[in-house]
């Protein structure tokens, strides 16, 4: 008779390797299902490991938004506490998911050795002096000594790694630069060199000398506003604040020279805490704004004691460009929020009138922008004008659909004839200005060039908001006409003919602070001061975006008032058509 096994010695036989070795299918099974466990715990741990990582993360945002919400206590409606804006060099320097592309990588190279070369050749023929002449290997003072290369190239050093040359040029600023001097300064070129220059400085380093060094110099610029309207005068003497207009206007203030202003010192008003900056050019745009035309075009002369324009011509061009640009920057540095939400409201009343001024050519239809005097227009287009294309591109994004497109194409368009001043040269570079005529396009009437940016600063927006490759290889060609006929033993020079290539001696203080700087940022990653978290002033100084002081000057009240609790990043890409970084 059998014997019977009890339960315990069958549940036991499970155990047992010999059962399994004994049968090869259950063995299979059961590491199956090893694996499946051990997957299963694995998958589980890391997890829980990555859910503790994101919570700490959140942890660690959620104190430092406690620490910035505590540091914007108000005192009688206006911020106190100045608001931290440096950035890390990490933030300009990361590569997200960009994908290097070697011939970018080449390019950008390249116009980093132009930048040393120019930089190396001022530090030593014109160390501390406003400009360089390289041909007779000199400094002068274009701008009463301030220092306006050095100033100027600080962002530019920063931005291209130049780390040693930077801390040099930190240096002079901290040791030497000296602001007390009787000196009769532009405000308007005072103000996007030295006072952009030394914030951009600020916001990439986060080095206090040069948020002093700004306060400095813009407190020294404020009395130009003590006028009847808030219209500044546009020249003040540095060392005792005496304030006038140029005798060639007739007494009357210049519209860029009084609207471009905006971005800086409003700029410093955030950083400081100090609302006075701001109010100061904020009421420039409330007195404007009270005779606005319908079609938003302001002639180019305006007078300081009653606010009024004055019979003068209306251009986008030399004298009045800027001022359109920057009711469109202010609305981006605020955040797009209510409180700046009659400077969009402006710049689009005023794209309305840029429409009226659009023309075409024949037979090879480029589109330009006239200039208009009265009712008459004039088939004439500074080089200077054509940083509209990278503005129209830039502003396209806040339209809805149907208008964003519109205004896109029409920036590309002027993008392709701004191209064609370089490319109609026989030195492939662009003259000061260019006049259209029926059947015969575009001939080019003063024919310098000084190193002008604008072309390329519109190429630069063009790429970043549209992924086209085909503008960098404009910029590309520009910079090689550059290399060709303006690089000379120490430096660059301008051209006095693009016709005929016979230099001049000037290294303009921009080249190393806006062309230069737009050509690298053409060829680097889109992270690289990325258009969500920066904004351009006119001198091509990066200034960082962050939360508007509430002084409550809208239209139709100077009461004070809390600033928005919540801010919107700037997005300057269309969904769809706007890649992002």
């Amino acid at each position: 008779m059998a014997r019977s096994r009890s339960s315990s010695s069958i549940r036991w036989r499970y155990v047992n390797p010999a059962y399994y070795l004994k049968r090869p299918k259950r063995l299979a099974l059961l590491f199956m299902a090893f694996v499946f466990v051990s997957f299963f715990v694995w998958d589980r741990q890391t997890l829980v490991r990555e859910h503790e990582e994101e919570l700490s993360k959140l942890k660690e945002e959620m104190e430092r938004l406690q620490n910035e919400l505590g540091e914007l206590t108000q005192e009688g409606g206006v911020s106190v506490k100045k608001i931290n804006t440096t950035t890390k060099r990490t933030d300009l320097t990361k590569m997200d998911s960009f994908v290097p592309d070697p011939i970018e990588t080449q390019r950008r190279e390249k116009v980093k050795d132009a930048m040393v070369h120019a930089w190396t050749s001022y530090e030593k023929y014109a160390w501390g002096h406003d400009e360089l002449q390289p041909q007779s290997k000199n400094g002068v003072d274009s701008f009463g000594g301030l220092g306006a290369t050095l100033i100027d190239s600080l962002d530019t050093l920063y931005i291209m790694g130049l780390d040693d040359e930077f801390q040099r040029a930190k240096e002079w600023v901290a040791n030497t630069l000296d602001f007390n001097k009787n000196y009769d300064a532009s405000v308007f070129e005072t103000t996007i060199r030295v006072v952009g220059g030394l914030l951009s400085a600020y916001d990439l380093s986060g080095d206090n000398v040069f948020l002093e060094k700004a306060k400095d110099i813009a407190d020294r610029l404020l009395p130009a506003w003590n006028t009847p309207s808030g219209i500044p005068y546009n020249i003040i003497n540095l060392a005792h604040g005496n304030a006038h207009n140029p005798g060639w206007t007739g007494g009357d203030s210049i519209l860029a020279d009084s609207g471009t202003e905006q971005l800086e010192f409003i700029a410093l008003s955030q950083r400081t805490g100090d609302p006075k900056y701001q109010q100061k050019v904020e009421n420039v745009i409330l007195e404007l704004n009270k005779t606005f035309p319908a079609d938003g075009l302001l002639p180019i002369y305006i007078n300081p004691h009653r606010g009024t324009t004055s019979h003068s011509t209306i251009t986008f061009g030399a004298m009045g460009d800027s001022f359109y640009e920057y009711l469109l920057k202010v609305w981006i540095q605020g955040n797009k929020t209510a409180e700046v939400k009659h400077y969009r409201e402006m710049w689009e009343t005023s794209m309305k009138g840029l429409l009226s001024l659009v023309r075409r050519t024949a037979p090879s239809s480029f589109t330009y922008i006239s200039e208009k005097i009265g009712n008459s227009l004039i088939d004439k287009m500074d080089e200077l004008a054509c940083f509209a294309p990278g503005m129209i591109a830039l502003g396209s994004s806040g339209y809805g659909p149907a208008d964003s497109t519109k205004f896109l194409n029409l920036a590309e368009e002027l993008a392709w004839t701004c191209y064609n001043f370089y490319q109609s040269t026989p030195t492939k570079l662009a003259g000061e200005n260019y006049f259209f005529h029926s059947g015969q396009d575009m001939s080019v009437g003063t024919s310098w060039n000084i190193l002008r940016p604008e072309t390329v600063e519109s190429l630069f927006y063009l790429w970043r908001l549209t992924g086209n490759k085909t503008y960098q290889d404009w910029g590309w060609n520009i910079f090689q006409a550059f290399e060709k006929n303006s690089r000379v033993e120490a430096g660059y020079v301008g051209l006095k003919d693009v016709n005929t290539g016979v230099k001049d001696n000037m290294m303009q203080s921009f080249f190393l602070a806006e062309t230069l700087k737009y050509l690298y940022l053409l060829f680097s990653p889109p992270s690289v001061i990325s258009l969500d978290e920066w904004v351009f002033n006119t001198e091509a100084h990066p200034l960082k975006i962050v939360p508007r002081l509430g002084l409550g000057l809208g239209l139709g009240s100077k009461q004070h008032k809390q600033p928005p609790t919540t801010t919107t990043r700037l997005r300057a890409r269309r969904e769809g058509r706007f890649g992002g970084t």
